[in-house]
């Protein structure tokens, strides 16, 4: 069984909190020893081994993306280069799961994968007739139909709930829940989602509703919603993309999330660093009449791939109604000003808060769905999240502003979020760490150098500074080069419930 160690780097363990000089030694695909001395290169620890020297390195558990939405070896493969070894769908969900688990596993993943359970599809399928196919471009372009956004009846309530309950059993992460995109629903549908996941033992994730301070007619404050369930249900909770829903009411947000926390409740937070969001165009939120009453403006709005920033109402309607599944930028948040910049920190400083990309998949000009080729061949297109929002928020908070140390920075990107999903997903308790009998997932990365590349202009430029990256104890990315042959990337799948 072949060895490999890490030697001499600056080896971070978020679990302990320890930052020590150590060689890490690789076998089977976990950690089985960190060494504060040099470990033999010959003999029982390492007899047929590969020694790297990481000297001046800082060497960590990879990155855990609780938020991604590239189900492609193109965006993996971004996303590895921005220090991400395990990249799961949780806030949006596929259906069925068992379909979105074997299409990635017969085309191969580089990164470790896995999904949740999908609200908006269960009730597409109940409320709209459609049937869901595990494919993230047609259960996007539901999100623009008004049958789904409605209110159940108590049968259909009781129909899509079933559904989401065999998705479960089935070993999907949770249920991931768009409510964002039916704001109109009544709240009890809600916490009856919560309920069912209270008594599996599952997280559900949520992209919140709007809050009150946007539309004051809103059924109920979008993030106050998540703690009135958590605290009703048990159920553990969490608050997807705070900075993007909460825009420049987020410190009210974070007050209550905190107060609900320190009352008990089960909520975790995610925040991404980047002001500018990314969906599809059919949203309900972007209706011209919402945005009116929340501050923005058509021209808020950037089509992905054509870079059109839409003029006025009368495009906007036009492109709703043509290709509601089409991708979007929405500008919420002002990058160019200092007031704007100091939210998104806020957002990422909030004690316990989670990175996670929100990545969105990769579009092309010819609409392929993914590519082998790299690097990538001209044309593509994203948000500049998919490829960057680690390295940009470790040189944010770390390098500009130290806000967070490199155990912090590790804490928030790598051990948080595989705490959300350990009683769900066993096998994840062994991520997030770096002692003996973690799994070889590991980041290596040059402090120096780690930094975002990804714009708007430019928006697949792989981020700079990981220059080892392994995967179940496989390298994917060496000396900074990606190995285009590795795959080693496994499913991450629930208990049976």
């Amino acid at each position: 069984m072949n060895t490999t160690i890490l030697r001499g780097g600056r080896v971070i363990d978020p679990a302990a909190g320890t930052d020590t000089v150590a060689d890490v030694v690789i076998r089977g695909g976990r950690v089985v020893q960190v060494s504060p001395g040099p470990v033999a290169d010959s003999g029982p620890v390492a007899d047929s081994g590969t020694v790297v020297d990481v000297t001046g390195m800082v060497v960590g558990p990879g990155f855990v993306d609780l938020h991604s939405h590239v189900h492609s070896i193109a965006g993996q493969r971004l996303q590895a280069f921005d220090g991400v070894t395990t990249t799961l769908d949780l806030e949006a969900g596929l259906m069925p799961s068992d379909a979105a688990y074997a299409a990635a596993a017969a085309d191969g993943r580089v990164l470790n994968y896995g999904f949740s359970a999908s609200w908006s599809d269960a009730r597409g399928q109940v409320l709209a007739g459609v049937t869901p196919t595990a494919d993230f471009h047609a259960s996007s372009a539901l999100l623009g139909s008004a049958q789904w956004q409605r209110t159940s009846s108590p049968r259909e309530r009781a129909a899509w709930l079933e559904l989401l309950e065999g998705e479960l059993a089935a070993g999907a992460l949770g249920i991931g829940v768009l409510l964002g995109y039916a704001p109109r629903s009544d709240p009890a549908e809600y916490v009856a989602v919560a309920r069912l996941a209270a008594a599996a033992g599952a997280p559900t994730f949520t992209h919140v509703r709007d809050l009150i301070e946007l539309d004051p007619t809103t059924p109920v404050d979008g993030s106050r919603e998540v703690a009135l369930a958590a605290a009703e249900t048990g159920a553990a909770m969490h608050h997807c993309h705070v900075n993007s829903t909460s825009r420049r009411h987020v410190d009210r947000v974070l007050g209550d999330l905190d107060a609900a926390r320190a009352s008990g409740s089960r909520i975790t937070v995610e925040a991404y660093p980047y002001g500018m969001g990314s969906t599809s165009v059919g949203a309900a939120f972007l209706s011209p009449e919402r945005l009116r009453e929340t501050g923005l403006s058509p021209s808020s709005i950037v089509m992905l791939g054509s870079g059109e920033r839409i003029a006025d109402e009368r495009r906007l309607r036009h492109v709703r109604e043509s290709d509601p599944a089409a991708t979007c930028f929405v500008e919420f948040l002002d990058e160019r000003d200092e007031a704007d910049r100091a939210r998104l920190r806020r957002s990422l400083a909030f004690p316990d808060a989670i990175v996670a990309s929100d990545a969105m998949p990769i579009e092309w000009p010819d609409r392929r769905a993914d590519t082998r080729e790299w690097p990538l061949p001209a044309g593509a297109s994203t948000h500049p999240r998919t490829a960057g929002t680690f390295a940009r928020s470790i040189r944010l908070m770390v390098r500009e502003h130290a806000l967070w140390d490199w155990v912090e920075a590790f804490r928030r990107c790598a051990y948080l979020p595989a705490r959300v999903l350990d009683e769900v997903a066993p096998a994840m308790r062994t991520k997030g760490r770096l002692d003996a009998g973690a799994d070889a997932d590991l980041v290596v990365i040059d402090p120096a150098a780690l930094t975002d590349n990804a714009s708007t202009a430019d928006p697949v430029r792989p981020s700079s500074g990981v220059r080892h990256l392994l995967v179940g104890g496989s390298f994917v990315i060496r000396d900074g080069a990606l190995d285009t042959a590795a795959y080693p990337g496994r499913a991450v799948r629930g208990l049976p419930r």
